[in-house]
């Protein structure tokens, strides 16, 4: 394992929240602390509901095993697909924003088998903008991360993606299937608000609700401890994620001079999710 990084600061937001997200973080009053969920506190909160999270990695690697080639994995996060990868016998190199992600991944990977570090490099930068002096069989984004991104950063994705594509390379990416989501919400009671809760492979027990108007373009994603202290501050994270449909992409990406993706359908993840995974490569 190697690494390269970069100094990235990325700070934490204190959201106005309504319904019962808004009831929950209002009675704990004072001792609440907003953290980023891609913070140093919110990272290890990230891994640990990650733990058990197998969504789109079984896809994804039965698309992989179709290719050749090392493979560049962006947003990597704390690494809930660069091990299956890596467990592939591939190469790949993990790029991430977040110092914090990425210090998580890192202990990961120390603890790992040598041979399977040794085929892991880890770099901290930007999705958006990046220059490797390499090339790429597969350029991998998974857990509809794309979404993170606004359109202006999108387009430098596309751009900086095409650049690293092999000959005959693919370009996978997962995103949320709005319509089908809007669809699975109609009549519902709330249909803006998902309260589930979670036990992680830690013990740890969480509450998370998830926001979204359907037709909306973000959603947020609200994590609390359950259950919650006697006493003392409560750290509750959040997050605001995009919602790009796949038509969307499917029409930026072609806008780029990436071929007509091919869609995979993924399992649901979880009780008004339906998820999309896009391959595609250079158009000749």
């Amino acid at each position: 394992m190697t690494t390269a990084t970069e100094p990235v600061a990325h700070s934490a937001t204190a959201p106005v929240l309504t319904g019962h997200a808004g009831e929950a973080v209002a009675a704990l009053g004072s001792r609440v602390r907003f953290r980023d969920l891609y913070d140093e506190v919110g990272s290890t909160v990230y891994h640990d509901l990650a733990g058990r999270d197998t969504h789109e990695v079984r896809e994804l690697l039965g698309r992989l095993r179709t290719l050749t080639g090392p493979v560049l994995e962006l947003a990597a996060g704390t690494g809930r697909l660069t091990m299956p990868m890596l467990s592939l016998g591939r190469e790949v190199t993990a790029l991430e924003l977040s110092a914090s992600m990425l210090a998580v991944l890192r202990e990961r990977l120390e603890a790992a088998p040598p041979a399977l570090r040794q085929r892991c490099v880890l770099l901290q930068g930007d999705m958006s903008a990046f220059a490797l002096d390499r090339r790429f069989g597969a350029v991998v984004l998974g857990t509809t991360s794309v979404s993170l991104l606004d359109a202006a950063g999108r387009v430098g994705l596309y751009r900086a993606v095409r650049a690293h594509l092999a000959p005959g390379g693919r370009f996978l990416l997962s995103t949320v299937d709005a319509a089908d989501t809007a669809a699975d919400t109609a009549g519902a009671a709330d249909a803006t608000e998902v309260a589930l809760h979670y036990t992680a492979a830690s013990g740890r027990g969480y509450r998370m609700f998830e926001q979204w108007s359907p037709g909306a373009q973000t959603r947020t994603v609200v994590v609390l401890p359950e259950p919650l202290p006697d006493s003392g501050p409560v750290d509750v994270c959040t997050t605001e994620i995009g919602v790009l449909s796949p038509d969307l992409l499917t029409e930026e990406l072609v806008a780029a001079g990436f071929t007509v993706p091919v869609r995979h359908a993924l399992p649901d993840a979880g009780v008004r999710h339906r998820d999309v995974l896009l391959e595609t490569g250079v158009a000749p």
